[in-house]
């Protein structure tokens, strides 16, 4: 479905035919900069906490190239010093009060996931920060940053977006506090959260306030009016409005989900809130309500995914594709993505601890060739006026999306039809899940055909259940894009584990061990497999962590990718962590003390020394 908000005429400037530019200019991080480029003011402020690097990898850059395209004026406002009140308020009123609103978001990751590791203990780096350091953004960074552009501009109409804001849309689990939390729309005392990929929905409430702004009818309330039917918002309605004549749907049409007040008194309730988001994401259709402080969450029908055009076009903006030339520290979010493509968004697999359902969809979005190649020349230093990277080495380090081999997937279910599946991949990989994994080989070999293109690597890893299906494909992945190393991930071992993660059976896993071997010895090449484990998840005891343990032993691997679980917001693997039930609602053991997921999680990295060539040690994820 063609989303209509990107047929806005565009302005002058590279781009237009979704060809990557390179930019010659970043978006205004200072008075100096935005009067530099002949505006006096913005339109919108955009307040995140993730450094601003210009590349479309980076959700902040990404959002303001496409508003800037769209002709509206965007201030940026990254990493506000948020410990000093004075400077956190003088860096957001920089720009003087935007006309239209603030769009605050915590950055790529959950900023207390980005602080905290599995056992709490504070982080003490932030890849998305100059200099590696931690403490750049503050906990619950979407809350404080709301709270800050309230002080600065009372009455500004502010919008939360981004991983965190998204997967906390209504009631959830934290971890890190070990309590039900509110929606975070109450917390935040925001107006509206844009949850999921929010290109579509971030243009519908810019053109929304630009008309009642012209019309002098812009507030708070006007605007969240004005959005009610936007698809992928949530926004909150006085307890005793009436959701259905509110919103002006039929009944029939609206998900009811237990109240805040009714998962507080009954935790099992959790998994069935959870369940319904999950398909009603899925189905693409519906508004959820639910009932919290006295007031109703509300929100609307799922965006669409873009169309392959619209992405295009997206990844097609004027990027520099460089940090802000004002950080002097390198930041190494950007040094590992720098020479990276994203040729696809959203993943089929639906694992039950994974949040990319949630937010990126299970329906495939995917970029065109075209668009992909383009990609590698401007890396490569090919259109006259660009440059390689900074110790540009001839190597594409990554093309890919959440799992490598799903570019141009689609689901042939007939549009008439519901699927009621989880997950397209498990427990087998649905017949109606189509993708052509050669054509993804064959896109490969083009962006390693290009001039100056020395390699070309899958770093993001692949879907190895799916990989089984083409052996051709498997090959190619196998022979002339892997670095060495591949990167899968079984996660575990034992059945009854696999299972409620939505995991292939380890037999599934070994039958791909044994296909990929056999392809490194056709082509005559010493590589190995990087597999990612993860302890004390939900219904794991420690018998199946033994199990696991001993299925490393008996390969002598010691694992180098390895993870003690983490509930995140809003995945059905917390709901289970939280109710201490499968889905089915049947109890099951959860590992919940440190000091039982530490024991786990020992037994999983405790295995013997790697044999020859194995990689060795052990890594966060």
């Amino acid at each position: 479905m063609r989303n209509k908000s990107f047929s806005r005429p565009r302005r002058a400037g590279g781009g237009r035919d979704g060809r990557p530019s390179a930019g010659s200019s970043f978006l205004p991080m200072s008075r100096a900069e935005l009067e530099a480029s002949g505006r006096s003011g913005i339109d919108i402020l955009l307040v995140g906490g993730d450094a601003y690097v210009d590349h479309p990898s980076f959700g902040l850059a990404l959002l303001g190239r496409l508003l800037e395209a769209e002709g509206f004026s965007v201030g940026v406002c990254a990493q506000p010093p948020w410990r000093d009140p004075a400077a956190a308020l003088q860096a957001v009123t920089e720009f003087g009060r935007p006309r239209l609103f603030a769009a605050v978001t915590a950055g790529a990751v959950d900023s207390m996931l980005a602080h905290y590791t599995a056992f709490r203990k504070k982080r003490h780096d932030d890849a998305y920060t100059p200099g590696d350091r931690a403490g750049a953004r503050p906990n619950r960074a979407c809350i404080v940053y709301t709270g800050l552009v309230r002080r600065a501009f009372p009455g500004l109409p502010v919008l939360l977006g981004g991983s965190e804001a998204s997967l906390r849309r209504l009631s959830h689990y934290d971890f890190w506090e070990d309590k039900l939390r509110k929606p975070l729309l109450l917390d935040a005392k925001a107006d509206l959260i844009l949850y999921g990929m929010a290109e579509s929905a971030l243009l519908g409430v810019a053109n929304a306030a630009d008309g009642l702004d012209r019309d002098g009818a812009l507030s708070r309330e006007s605007l969240v009016a004005a959005c009610r039917n936007l698809p992928g918002a949530a926004f909150a309605l006085s307890g005793k409005d009436d959701p259905s004549e509110a919103l002006g749907v039929a009944p029939e049409d609206l998900d009811i989900l237990p109240s805040h007040e009714e998962i507080e008194a009954e935790p099992n309730l959790l998994m069935r809130a959870t369940l319904a988001e999950e398909r009603r994401v899925h189905r693409g259709k519906n508004h959820a309500v639910q009932g919290a402080g006295g007031r109703v969450i509300v929100l609307t029908p799922p965006a669409p995914p873009l169309s392959s055009a619209d992405l295009d076009r997206l990844y097609g903006l004027p990027f520099t594709r460089l940090p802000h030339p004002s950080y002097k520290e390198p930041i190494p979010a950007w040094e590992m993505i720098r020479t990276s493509i994203t040729s696809h968004r959203g993943c089929g697999g639906g694992c039950s601890f994974c949040s990319l359902a949630l937010h990126q969809g299970r329906r495939i979005a995917s970029r065109s060739r075209e668009s992909v190649l383009a990609e590698a020349r401007l890396i490569a230093g090919g259109p006259a006026g660009c440059s390689a990277p900074p110790r540009w080495a001839g190597s594409i380090s990554d093309v890919s999306g959440p799992s490598a081999n799903m570019w141009r997937a689609r689901c042939a279910l007939p549009e008439n039809k519901e699927c009621a599946r989880s997950s397209c991949m498990h427990p087998e990989p649905c017949a109606l899940f189509e993708v052509d994994q050669s054509d993804g080989a064959a896109l490969l070999r083009e962006v390693a055909a290009l001039p100056g293109v020395r390699h070309v690597r899958v770093a993001g890893g692949v879907r190895f259940d799916l990989a089984l299906r083409d052996s051709e494909a498997l090959w190619a992945y196998t022979s002339e894009f892997t670095g060495g190393q591949l990167k899968v991930a079984p996660e575990h071992t034992a059945p009854e584990v696999l299972r409620l993660m939505r995991k292939p059976s380890i037999r599934t896993f070994e039958r791909f061990l044994e296909a990929f071997a056999a392809a490194c010895g056709r082509a005559g090449k010493e590589q190995y497999t990087i597999p990612y484990l993860m302890s004390a998840f939900p219904g794991c005891t420690p018998e199946h962590m033994r199990e696991t343990a001993a299925w490393l032993k008996k390969r002598n691997w010691r694992p180098q990718q390895v993870q003690c679980f983490i509930p995140t917001p809003g995945t059905v693997a917390t709901a289970m962590y939280f109710a201490a039930i499968d889905p089915d609602g049947k109890p099951i053991y959860v590992a919940r003390s440190d000091a039982e997921r530490l024991a786990q999680h020992r037994l999983l990295i405790g295995g013997d020394r790697p044999g020859p060539g194995r990689p060795s040690g052990s890594k966060r994820r």
